[in-house]
């Protein structure tokens, strides 16, 4: 553990779901009041990803990546940009392929494990001048990221890529499922099911000879979500094969730049093997913290200038490794 003060959450948060729920309810900021410039990123197999710059003319660029369901523009990703712009950085925060202001092109959509099209974001923000970049993600975001880092496919050579911080990182997917399939967890599947069938529909109507409409309805769970549509549509056997060949615990070991990977004991999505305790240790590019509490990409605080935790905690780290007068 680092020298850094560890996360203690305001007294009216007292467990893991207050911690999870309280900033998607209470915390509102806005991209157009950062200056928020937005692109449309084509890719190479004709599909597209949107994404969000926040440009002030630095040298140093942090990428940042949302979580399953989310965007650009929620709040911890938009919370996120505020704190690093104030700091020196400019950031680019990405879209998953349906994730952005409009459906994809193509039959499929993103998963845990999709990190050809993260690699694509990367080159492409390499291509534009910085001198340094460093990937930021939260919940499936940060698998994807230590994915990215040690997959030997993918393993970026890139010397601009310079640190990385994930948190609330689901390292084991197949464990993370089945504890979103709890009882005590049902209103967080459902919620995400219910987006996750508009997005069916959407593909239904793009592609109806491809999409059985009949099955979305009887989809209850991420497992059977997986096995009957994320696991066919991106090439896995079922929904085992896809967590097993996706989750990011694996990757980690080949990690090799500086990476911070952060997670709650009491967040409401992980098991326990989902904290990468051992992997961590057997790797001195990767700093693994174990924190008592802070929920699912929650860490809310006091911070006179309305940062949270998470984004002060990953900006000590990228500073630590990208320092300002590499800025110059």
């Amino acid at each position: 553990m680092s020298d850094f003060p560890t996360y203690v959450a305001p007294p009216w948060l007292q467990n893991g779901h207050w911690q999870t729920i309280w900033p998607s309810l209470f915390r509102h900021i806005k991209a157009k009041d950062l200056g928020v410039e937005e692109e449309r990123m084509e890719l190479a197999d004709g599909d597209f990803l949107d994404v969000d710059w926040y440009r002030r003319g630095n040298k140093r660029l942090a990428i940042i990546g949302h979580g399953l369901e989310g965007n650009s523009r929620r709040c911890y990703v938009v919370g996120m940009a505020r704190c690093l712009l104030q700091a020196g950085w400019d950031v680019l925060a990405w879209n998953c392929r349906a994730c952005g202001r409009e459906v994809n092109r193509k039959l499929i959509l993103y998963h845990s494990g999709k990190s050809d099209d993260l690699d694509q974001v990367v080159r492409y923000a390499d291509k534009q001048g910085y001198d340094s970049l460093v990937l930021v993600g939260s919940s499936m975001g940060g698998n994807l990221i230590l994915k990215y880092l040690g997959e030997p496919t993918y393993r970026p050579h890139l010397k601009s890529l310079k640190a990385a911080v994930t948190y609330s990182v689901p390292c084991d997917l197949q464990a993370s499922c089945e504890v979103l399939d709890k009882k005590e967890n049902r209103l967080y599947t459902k919620r995400f099911l219910r987006k996750l069938r508009k997005k069916l529909r959407q593909k239904a109507e793009q592609f109806p000879d491809e999409v059985d409409l009949k099955s979305i309805k009887n989809v209850r769970s991420f497992i059977e979500f997986d096995d009957q549509f994320t696991a066919p549509w991106h090439g896995f056997s079922d929904a085992l094969d896809y967590h097993t060949k996706a989750s990011c615990k694996q990757f980690i070991r080949g990690i090799k730049i500086p990476t911070l990977i952060f997670n709650a004991k009491n967040d409401p999505f992980l098991d326990d093997s989902c904290h990468p305790i051992e992997e961590a240790k057997a790797n001195p590019n990767v700093t693994f913290e174990l924190l008592e509490e802070g929920g699912h990409v929650g860490f809310s605080c006091r911070h006179p200038d309305g940062h949270y935790w998470s984004e002060l905690r990953t900006l000590a780290f990228i500073e630590a490794h990208v320092p300002a007068s590499d800025n110059c």
